[in-house]
């Protein structure tokens, strides 16, 4: 059965008629204004963004620094025009304030523009993290980041790359590539530590010195100016690292500091909301506000809590997200997905695992030149819980549906094997 509308739009019966407006101007903002317009959505429909672009795609930023030289607008891209899509669009003109209404909810921006609506769908995305006494190192998160950074990038110039994450991979490579001196400066043990595990990590470390990198791993930064890093190493030696530009690279948070406690948040910062993407606004009509993309953090039937962060919830959330809005039943969602093109290397990551505990099968042998390989995370269960795929496009497909409705059983002996297929090592005796 459809669902009931969570607000009924003023002077009217029709959810398709409600008043919505979307904050935020990136791709889930812009994929949520194609899908309400796609869905039947014949309100007005009001978007409102920090930036003065266009709409556009952020990870090109990183992955193809100094190969595009313009933003990847979502317009080209996706075929998505946001002028088209929406009624009035506020781009320069950030959200500052949420506040209930009786009949829905109301943005007030920076500008002073007050917005009332039936509904509000959060889609602001998420902003980097730079610590503390770092401002003399920049960041790369938005387009004028990525112009500033890339004509700084030249033969001979010294980079130092705070964060062996997907964003500081992604810009050492580019980056060395284009004849700068990279180095690359970690605090974990090994490179991507956080989003795939020790295990993993091991095997990525030489990627850095075949690409011409330099890597320092388990260092701990103890300052940062606009000319150099300093760092402590396991052992207790201080590094002074010399440099032309200095990258922060060390992660990112939900831009969702100028809600200011209105919606109900977790430790990160993200907007807690249902399997519909609902969200709670005291003093406000059930469901006037919804969020979605790396603001939010949502319930799930099959993956139980799902972070934002992940390319696939900016693309493929706001589809159920606006379904919700007009009162639809929504297909079940596709398993979690981030991709990185980092040192010469393709990598995909499907479902989520918990790389801290999940025990790791490497599918494929990582040791040996011009091959694919993966890894499947296993839960304590027996369930695999994610498939990274190395260099291996073939098996990005198959882990996908095999990780279509969340953890699967698989014969992990078989699936050890590169050259079996993913699909055919299904446990049958599995439930």
């Amino acid at each position: 059965m459809p669902l009931e509308p969570s607000v009924p739009p003023r002077g009217a019966t029709d959810p398709r008629a409600a008043r919505v407006v979307v904050v935020g101007a990136g791709l889930a903002g812009t994929q949520t204004a194609a899908a309400l317009r796609a869905h039947g959505h014949t309100g007005t429909l009001t978007v409102v963004g920090d930036e003065d672009l266009p709409p556009y795609d952020r990870p090109p930023l990183s992955k193809e620094l100094m190969s595009r030289t313009e933003p990847a607008w979502l317009s080209a891209e996706l075929g998505a025009d946001l002028t088209a899509l929406a009624d009035e669009v506020l781009l320069g003109d950030a959200a500052r304030v949420l506040l209930p209404s009786s009949d829905g909810a109301r943005v007030v921006t920076a500008s002073g523009r007050t917005l009332d609506a039936d509904v509000v769908v959060l889609a602001c995305g998420s902003r980097p993290v730079r610590p503390a006494g770092w401002d003399g190192a920049v960041v790369l998160h938005t387009a004028d980041d990525a112009a500033a950074l890339r004509s700084r990038l030249r033969p001979g110039v010294r980079l130092v790359c705070v964060g062996a994450g997907w964003i500081g991979a992604e810009v050492a490579g580019a980056a060395a590539r284009a004849g700068c001196d990279v180095t690359v400066v970690e605090a974990a043990g090994v490179p991507l530590h956080r989003q795939l595990g020790t295990v993993v990590g091991e095997h990525l470390g030489a990627w850095y010195a075949s690409a011409g990198v330099r890597l320092l791993t388990s260092a701990t930064v103890t300052g940062v100016t606009s000319r150099a890093v300093h760092a402590t190493d396991a052992s207790g030696r201080h590094h002074e690292l010399a440099a032309d530009v200095v990258l922060v690279a060390v992660g990112a948070r939900p831009a969702t500091g100028w809600l200011d406690g209105a919606v109900r948040t977790d430790a990160r910062g993200a907007v807690v909301v249902d399997a519909s993407g609902r969200a709670d606004l005291p003093g406000a009509p059930p469901g006037s506000v919804r969020a979605v993309g790396d603001c939010a953090v949502r319930a799930d039937g099959a993956w139980g809590t799902v972070p934002g962060g992940h390319w696939s919830a900016a693309l493929l959330d706001p589809d159920a997200v606006a379904r919700s809005v007009l009162g639809l039943d929504a297909p079940a969602r596709p398993a979690p997905y981030v991709f990185s093109t980092q040192l010469g290397h393709d990598l995909a990551l499907l479902g989520l695992p918990d790389v801290a505990s999940d025990d790791v099968v490497l599918r494929g042998d990582p040791g040996t030149p011009g091959t694919g390989w993966g890894a499947l995370y296993v839960d304590r269960t027996g369930r695999v819980t994610g498939i990274l795929a190395v260099d291996s496009p073939r098996d990005v497909g198959g882990a996908r549906r095999l990780l279509a409705h969340g953890p699967v059983e698989l014969d992990v002996g078989r699936a050890a094997d590169p050259t079996v297929a993913l699909r055919s090592t299904v446990r049958v005796d599995a439930g």
